[in-house]
């Protein structure tokens, strides 16, 4: 471990250095803000020094076991701290405090509350963040300028002279995780005496906000110093206490569990009881409960250490007891102790509140219930935790009052010091306070722009992961092992390209995702405040299409016509029509066959103006159809994606064909070449590899899901810098036949370009008689003659001719109601190549 004592932007400094950059902290700032922190660089680099923390003899831990022993903390102690660093600074506690606090997993970025609004709001950084951290509690300052990161701040921390310098080297680690290098640029860690005052006075003049801990006293201190319009927040010392009726305060186990919480921390923490209150008038019901309570204190106490006081510590307990034991006298009090002093019980007859000496000293009190108000209320500025014991009803009602009086939380007893990821501190949300809100109203020039951010510049995305390719396979595998935690929501694909897979979300996850989705449907066209939206999608099964459509309208707040797809297509036109759609939501296939079934009263009708499809594709000549004999003015892809790594990309109102804008805020994205594991050359076709970084419990880490695409190179028409792919259709597409390869993509061009078809078309494979088979399937609607269409595709794809005329495959046309086509029974999504042949084993 170095000497220096202060870490500054990446490297640690001594005093004179430390003192000369004070002097130019406020340009330091301008430059330091510059820069967006976006929440993801913070997240990735507390998840790695969360694992390090884990490694049993890993070097990061060892290191920082070392500067805690080193200084003489109890190694049990230091484990401890270090544990709770690392539980407190894992990828999904410190999502669950972003999602609770700030509301979403990119609080940072611009985007629109309410999508029928083109308001943008986001969560700024405050600016310079100073921390004045306390010199009781080893975690504080590190975790509290890790909230200052999450919120983007520049961070300024102080601890105390003497203290260790955990602070300082984890605060390191963090930097050293981070590739950017963002993280250092935005940390400053001092340590250095509160009679320092001329540094205290260099830090908090520039300040935004400085956040202190401590007494009256300290915050007094240093609220002197904080110029005007400087927001202070106060971490202050408050008191605890617990609350018991008659029923509870006579079971074991209650008394077990309090007397467990009176000894945990040395009640050192703000939660930690320093009152018992019994809900009695009865002097005597108040010391025979603290004759019985010493007996179980004193259990309690024998199996754990007892640290050494220091001659202050020595002095409040021996002044406070005396004052009690003389009072004793009067009839006021009764004092129960332990003869080597490690624990003591007082009994006062004296409802006020009173703090007590700690270190395993409480007070008894009789309060009844009546006068909770009266007694608390007058204190409220020092209450924060009651655990409150009794019955169900007594809970509700004893929750509701002691919270009136100023109480900020309540708890079971022996839960006083437990707390929950998310959880707010003393009655607020630290990244709350740690923030500004901020907002840009705009016209109807911004309707299809979902976030601002993407207007001013490319989002910063991580590297993808090194490592072996994921199939679905793999995928399936990993399901096996998943926790129940992070497996709320089960999905099953379609099975259009193989036996149907199951796909698990948890509820948070699947939220964000939705978001995601909603964000790139405004970009596409759809108005939530204008458009009434038919859902189509197929419905059941476990098929995630409609509820996942359902949600995103939902997050909308659109107006929404649930009508799923069904075999009934006159009672859905009937639906659209008498409810007023104008917009629709559905399969290729299914939206094609309901268009045709009923064109006559859709034509009449004339109020659909929008097809928003998922799944599959429209071809060219069906596109041209909806425009021309339907009046449809908006085709649009409404989401690309999978059911096992959900939305992944979009299309924004200037895409063409089958181009999407990839969703960066889920996933990153390599493109590797058909035949090797490399990278692309820029515009190159190849395979599409995911990395989810929104996966609770699951790494869907280099997941090839089976499409090809393409990068499209520069910045989209529409303005927004989201990087965009061209998709080229699946590995599933190409067909080894008879030799050769056929890809049914050149099928249908070839039928829409060359026979002017209209319709779906599907491949058939066979091993036939002698030689493979191979038919085409065309829907008899829109075919022409079978022989002709027959002559048509060999002379346009000259791999099915030369097979054809080496003898290697027999090709036909058949033609085929709609209904006869092969379907995957759960989505209705249209099998484009159906492979019948055996598999070769």
């Amino acid at each position: 471990m170095t000497t220096a004592p202060h870490f500054w932007q990446g490297s640690f400094i001594d005093d004179d250095e430390a003192a000369r950059r004070l002097a130019g902290l406020p340009a330091l700032v301008a430059d330091a803000l510059a820069e967006p922190l976006s929440t993801e660089v913070v997240l990735n680099a507390c998840q790695l020094v969360s694992d390090a923390l884990r490694a049993p003899d890993g070097p990061v831990r060892s290191r920082l076991l070392a500067e805690l022993t080193g200084a003489g903390t109890d190694p049990a102690e230091a484990t401890a701290t270090l544990a709770e660093i690392s539980e407190a600074i894992a990828r999904p506690a410190l999502e669950r405090k972003l999602r609770r606090e700030l509301g979403g997993l990119h609080p940072e970025r611009l985007t629109r509350p309410d999508a029928r609004e083109t308001t943008f709001e986001a969560w700024a950084p405050v600016g310079l963040l100073v921390h004045i951290a306390p010199g009781n509690a080893a975690a504080v300052a590190p975790l509290s300028a890790v909230e200052g990161l999450l919120t983007g701040n520049l961070n300024v921390l102080k601890t105390s002279s003497a203290d260790t310098l955990l602070a300082q080297h984890l605060l390191a680690e963090l930097a050293a995780a981070d590739p950017t290098g963002a993280l250092a640029r935005r940390v400053v860690a001092l340590r250095f005496p509160s009679a320092r005052t001329e540094w205290l006075r260099l830090m908090c003049e520039p300040a935004d906000a400085v956040a202190v801990w401590g007494g009256e006293d300290a915050v007094r201190s240093v609220a002197g110093l904080v110029p005007a319009g400087c927001r202070l927040v106060e971490w202050g010392h408050r008191i605890s206490f617990a609350y018991l009726t008659r029923d509870a305060w006579s079971e074991r186990p209650t008394l077990e569990a309090l007397a467990a919480d009176v000894c945990r921390f040395e009640q050192q923490a703000c939660s930690s009881p320093q009152v018992i209150y019994l809900d009695t008038e009865d002097d005597g019901e108040v010391f025979a409960f603290a004759e019985r309570f010493a007996a179980h204190l004193a259990d309690a106490s024998a199996g754990l250490p007892r640290p050494e006081l220091d001659q202050a510590e020595h002095a409040e307990i021996t002044t406070t007891e005396l004052i009690a034991r003389l009072e004793e006298h009067l009839g006021l009090t009764r004092v129960l102790a332990a003869a080597d002093g490690s624990w003591r019980v007082l009994a006062d007859t004296r409802p006020a509140l009173a703090a007590s000496p700690l270190h395993r000293s409480v007070w008894v009190k009789p309060l009844p219930r009546a006068r909770v108000m009266t007694v608390l209320r007058p204190m409220r500025r020092y209450l924060q935790t009651a655990a409150v014991g009794g019955s169900r009803a007594d809970v509700a009602r004893l929750s509701q009052a002691v919270l009136a009086a100023g109480v900020l939380r309540v708890t079971p007893v022996g839960g006083m010091l437990d707390s929950y990821h998310g959880e707010p501190h003393d009655g607020v949300y630290a990244l709350q306070r740690y923030s500004r809100r901020i907002s840009v109203r705009t016209d109807r020039a911004f309707a299809t722009t979902a976030c601002l951010d993407d207007l001013a510049g490319p989002a910063a995305v991580p590297t993808a992961p090194s490592g072996p390719l994921l199939d679905k396979a793999g995928v399936q595998e990993q399901l096996r092992a998943l926790a129940p935690e992070h497996a709320h929501l089960h999905f099953r694909s379609g099975g259009s390209t193989g036996a149907p897979a199951l796909s698990v979300f948890t509820n948070a996850d699947y939220d964000t995702q939705m978001r995601a989705c909603a964000d790139g449907l405004l970009a596409a066209g759809f108005d939530p405040a204008r458009d009434r939206a038919a859902n189509l999608f197929y419905c059941g099964g476990m098929y995630g299409s409609f509820i996942s459509f359902f949600s995103i309208l939902e997050r909308l707040n659109a107006t929404q016509l649930p009508i799923a797809a069904g075999p009934d297509h006159a009672a859905t036109a009937e639906a659209l029509v008498t409810y007023r759609a104008d917009a629709v939501f559905g399969m290729p296939s299914y939206l094609w066959q309901l268009f045709h079934d009923q064109s006559t009263a859709l034509r009449a009708y004339g109020g659909i103006r929008k097809v928003f499809y998922g799944g599959e594709h429209f071809t060219a000549e069906q596109r041209r159809v909806l425009t021309e004999e339907f009046g449809i003015e908006l085709i649009r892809s409404a989401a690309y994606g999978s059911t096992d790594l959900g939305p992944l990309g979009y299309q924004c109102t200037h895409a063409e064909g089958s181009v999407h804008h990839v969703l960066t805020g889920l996933h990153t994205l390599e493109i590797l070449a058909p035949d090797a594991d490399r990278p692309v050359p820029a515009g190159q076709p190849g395979r599409l590899v995911f990395t989810s970084r929104t996966r609770a419990g699951q790494r869907l880490e280099r997941y090839q899901i089976g499409d090809l695409g393409r990068a499209v190179e520069g910045v989209c028409p529409c303005g927004s810098h989201a990087p965009r792919i061209e998709l080229l259709g699946r590995y599933g597409d190409v067909v080894r036949v008879g030799t050769y390869f056929l890809n049914v993509r050149r099928f249908i061009a070839v039928a829409e370009e060359e026979l002017g078809y209209r319709g779906e078309l599907q491949l058939l494979l066979s091993p036939g008689d002698g030689r493979e088979q191979v038919t085409v399937r065309l829907d008899e609607r829109y075919a022409p003659d079978p022989a002709a269409a027959a002559a048509v595709f060999p002379a346009a794809i000259p791999e099915l001719a030369s097979a054809v005329a080496e003898d290697l495959l027999a090709f036909t046309v058949e033609t085929a109601d709609s209904a006869a086509f092969d379907r995957t029974p759960t989505s209705g999504k249209l099998r484009t190549v159906v492979d019948r042949r055996p598999i070769a084993t």
